[in-house]
């Protein structure tokens, strides 16, 4: 619970560097999680390089933070992968919500970085990645280990509870 209350979107990083094998736990993190008939139908794409990071901003303006990350893990949803049509983007959303809850455990941390729906930021990285027509990016979490604090704050709104009815 400590890693759900606590987790928040951090965008500035220090330069140490992430391990293989933490970079290999967040995405087993992120296979773990729920899909609608267990159709599971995400690819994941690694990105370290520093200039396809910086082109990624380039292109991006709420994606400047890539330039101090230390890799970036873009999370699709394979169209042909589906067996329940048009569930993709919820089995990639808990995926990545897994991605940034380990993250956070792990004590570095990271941002989600809306790609899907917006066409433009959708296209560019296909291009970018080569990514190919059945395949949608959905998010970019951008990671690295932290150089700001983020505060918990109280998120717990009770007038946002309705039982049996609205």
């Amino acid at each position: 619970m400590e890693e759900i209350y606590s987790r928040r979107s951090i965008r500035k990083y220090t330069g140490k560097q992430i391990s293989e094998e933490d970079v290999a736990e967040l995405l087993k993190a992120a296979m773990y999680a729920p899909s609608a008939c267990n159709e599971q139908p995400w690819h994941f794409v690694v990105i370290r390089g520093r200039n396809m990071l910086n082109a990624i901003a380039d292109s991006n303006p709420s994606a400047q933070m890539l330039r101090e990350a230390q890799l970036a893990i873009l999370v699709c949803g394979d169209l042909q992968l589906e067996i329940a049509p048009g569930y993709f983007v919820q089995d990639c959303s808990a995926a990545t919500q897994n991605i940034l809850l380990t993250i956070e455990e792990k004590g570095m941390g990271g941002v989600w970085l809306g790609i899907y729906p917006v066409e433009e930021r959708v296209m560019k990285l296909r291009s970018f990645l080569n990514i190919p027509e059945h395949v949608v990016p959905l998010s970019l979490i951008s990671v690295g280990y932290p150089a700001e604090k983020r505060e918990k704050d109280d998120r717990f709104k009770t007038d946002r509870i309705h039982y049996e009815k609205w």
